[in-house]
């Protein structure tokens, strides 16, 4: 059935592989079924258990939701909140060719979803995870989680002033599962059927009855004009300023220098309880810098207003300038609340060097981090040990029976892909040596039994002939001084080396093809995994060519330990199952974790309000504004 068709449209998700939309969270869910027909349309009348469902307006986390339907905005806003003003941001990397964040190809402008798309409904800043309506007014989910319904708000409308409909959605799901990057195939494979079952009335069929997450996830679709991209080609990267439904509008794209977003003053959510208070600035401006060396200066000069610094030295001395000291730049620490991102140098295991374990865990050992603590992060870190460092599912100690009850049935698979008993075994954190000529002589020990043997200074496996090589494939200089200590280690024990800085085009391109030996990477956690796992960790996702999968990371084991974690039904089946999970990959060495803050620092000019305190989950930049006055004597001392 073509796309389009109009009135009841049903569409079939298949189960391809691929990856979670960056930045999903992981949620689940948990709403009374009560008695009510007041909602529900004609065209439903035949089904009696959705007429029996209630309608709502909010879905939560386990438990309910803390807001009643009658909240008028969030609790952390100021409603009087100004507006007007500017705010700039940087990007780095070289440039940008497509509007459209949604396809495989092209490299996408910063800030297009987030600014110009609404969803079904919108998170709570305040709730761990709860969501509340935006495009949808009311909310039905089937208590055995077979379906989900959603009303949708009449007056919602598209930044050219057409209507927002059933129709919409349902093209918008078929449209990114079909045509949209593989991700969304893997992220939606739970859901069945998407029905328009009438103009403002959506229903998403679920195969997947266990995921608690699943109805949150799809509430979460931000939604697409059909009558738009209907007649064009969405796999195709684009440079036009597309309507979407949302509090901005594209005003400006110039590629290779910024892309910027203007506030939609006919923005018709504008006095919804989720936007008050919220989308105050009229400009969000994403200036490109190449690298953040030069992005830092333009933040020093005063022509970029925001920056987020992941850097330790800038933060520890960089701030000795004259805007700094005369106080017209602020800096703000955020304590994280969710587990400590991953970061970590990531191997390929599509490449011979790295099939073996003992092999990667040799690498691994080349890193100093003590080392790299002390002479070039001023002490601001710690290492990171787990894949969901500091919080309640991280691995800690021997497995418990538990989480040894998942592991089991998976013990042949494990000991053949990890090489040893330690993982049912051994507690974490591991035992390792600090020193690191300790560390390079367990090194050199590993790979000895690995078959390698040093000849003429140069690393050689036994049997193959063939040297221990690699490549670091960057597209960014900034992290140069943590790799080459490493590569400078690995030196030492016979390995050749090399680390390749290329344009951000030419990186995405490799990374799709899984055309490197080396790479860093991120997995951001919530505190409640769910769907984004596949996209990390699966099988399906190894063979996806734009997955967080950059391991290439193929396991039973890490499949079904995913499964248990999106369809654990509390929160002691979650963490154990995330915990197995972490012990699985962490004595694998399938990565060389970096480090954490336990923070997020941020410098502002001193032109912004913003609530205080923060909300409890998320520090919602949206709800920030621009203070008039400040702005203009920033201005005058410039």
């Amino acid at each position: 059935m073509p796309r389009g068709v109009p009135f009841v449209k049903t569409l079939r998700a298949n189960t391809l592989s691929a990856l979670l939309l960056a930045g999903a969270s992981a949620l689940a869910l948990a709403l009374p079924a009560l008695a009510s027909d007041e909602h529900t349309p004609q065209a439903l009348l035949e089904e009696p258990a959705s007429a029996m469902v209630e309608t709502v307006h909010a879905l939560s986390l386990y438990d309910s939701p803390e807001l009643p339907d009658n909240f008028a905005y969030f609790p952390h806003v100021n409603p009087a909140a100004p507006k007007g003003g500017t705010i700039v941001h940087t990007a780095v990397g070289s440039s940008f060719d497509s509007t459209n964040p949604f396809i495989i190809r092209g490299t996408p402008a910063t800030g297009v979803s987030s600014n110009i798309y609404d969803t079904l409904m919108a998170s709570n800043p305040n709730e761990p995870f709860s969501l509340y309506g935006l495009l949808a007014e009311g909310v039905r989910l089937d208590p055995e989680r077979e379906w989900i319904e959603f009303d949708l708000r009449p007056e919602a409308r598209f930044q050219d002033g057409e209507p927002v409909t059933a129709y919409d959605v349902v093209f918008t799901f078929d449209l990114l599962r079909e045509e949209g990057s593989p991700f969304f195939a893997s992220y939606y494979a739970g859901v069945s059927n998407v029905i328009a079952q009438s103009e403002h009335q959506v229903r998403f069929e679920f195969s997947d009855t266990t995921s608690r997450e699943l109805p949150l996830i799809v509430a979460q679709l931000p939604i697409l004009p059909r009558h738009y991209w209907e007649p064009r080609d969405f796999t195709s990267p684009t440079l036009a300023a597309h309507p979407g439904s949302g509090p901005y509008r594209i005003g400006e794209v110039d590629p290779g220098r910024r892309i910027v977003f203007e506030r939609d003053e006919n923005y018709w959510g504008k006095d919804l309880p989720v936007n008050i208070g919220r989308f105050n600035i009229d400009r969000v401006v994403y200036d490109y810098y190449r690298d953040r060396d030069i992005a830092w200066e333009a933040f020093k000069a005063g022509l970029v207003d925001f920056r987020e610094d992941a850097r330790a030295a800038t933060w520890a001395i960089g701030y000795d300038f004259p805007a700094y000291r005369e106080g017209l730049i602020k800096r703000i620490t955020v304590p994280d609340v969710n587990p400590a991102m991953m970061q970590a140098f990531v191997f390929n295991l599509n490449k011979p060097q790295f099939q073996d374990p003992r092999v990667r865990e040799a690498l691994a050992l080349t890193f100093d981090f003590p080392w790299l603590n002390t002479n070039i992060f001023y002490n601001a870190y710690q290492r990171t040990e787990s894949y969901f460092q500091d919080s309640e599912m991280e691995a800690v100690g021997p497995p418990s029976e538990a989480e040894l009850a998942l592991l089991e049935p998976h013990r042949e698979e494990l000991l053949a892909s990890h090489g040893s008993e330690r993982l049912f075994t051994e507690p974490l954190p591991m035992d390792e040596p600090t020193a690191l000529r300790e560390r390079l002589r367990r090194a050199l020990t590993l790979l000895r039994d690995a078959g390698y043997e040093v000849v003429d200074g140069t690393l050689i496996h036994g049997e193959t002939g063939q040297p221990l090589r690699l490549e670091v494939l960057m597209y960014d200089a900034a992290l140069e001084r943590v790799v080459q200590p490493m590569l400078r280690n690995m030196a030492r024990l016979g390995i050749e080396t090399s680390m390749r800085i290329v344009d951000i085009n030419q990186y995405l391109n490799r990374v799709r093809d899984y055309d490197y030996d080396i790479v860093i990477s991120h997995y951001p956690q919530s505190n409640n995994p769910g769907n984004e796992q596949r996209d990390y960790w699966s099988s399906a996702a190894a063979k996806a060519p734009q997955s967080r999968n950059r391991m290439a990371l193929a396991h039973p084991a890490v499949d079904d330990l995913i499964e248990h974690i999106i369809s654990a039904s509390n929160r002691e089946e979650l963490d154990t199952a995330t915990k197995a999970l972490d012990r699985v990959l962490r004595w694998g060495f399938y990565a060389i974790p970096h480090y954490y803050s336990g923070e997020t620092r941020i410098a502002v000019w001193d032109k912004f309000g913003y609530p205080e305190p923060f909300p409890d989950y998320a520090m919602d930049l949206d709800a920030w504004w621009v203070d008039s006055d400040r702005a203009a004597e920033l201005e005058r001392r410039r």
